[in-house]
């Protein structure tokens, strides 16, 4: 059974940031891309950055590029974001899950809706 569980987010200043930790269980972690989604009240369920298997290929999504870095530690199965430079419009709930390249990211998002993952990141300004 799979199980990703998230952890680091918090109550941040506009400016600051958080690095955001996902351990993951019941797969093979080093076979598959990763990636991290937001979810806000109101707003649609996003992917904002993935990476894939061995760490070599990243993407970002544009209003976090420049800003978040994406990696991971296939030793102990452990995916990170590093969020610089937090913005207000950076609230959300983010979450991790393994993308295996068929899988839509609505049908990601409505199986997270039906969960208790993620982590509260919010930012003041």
């Amino acid at each position: 059974q799979v199980q990703l569980v998230e952890s680091g987010g918090g109550l941040v200043q506009s400016g600051g940031s958080l690095r955001l930790s996902c351990v993951a269980s019941g797969f093979t972690f080093n076979t598959h891309t990763m990636g991290w989604f937001r979810q806000a009240p109101g707003k649609e369920c996003e992917l904002i950055a993935r990476i894939g298997s061995t760490g070599g290929r990243t993407w970002y999504e544009n209003s976090v590029k420049d800003r978040f870095t994406i990696s991971r530690n296939n030793g102990n199965n452990t995916l990170f974001l590093q969020m610089d430079n937090l913005k207000p419009e950076d609230t959300s709930v983010y979450f991790c899950w393994p993308l295996d390249g068929l899988t839509t990211v609505q049908r990601i998002c409505a199986e997270f809706r039906r969960s208790d993952q993620g982590t509260q990141v919010t930012v003041s300004s």
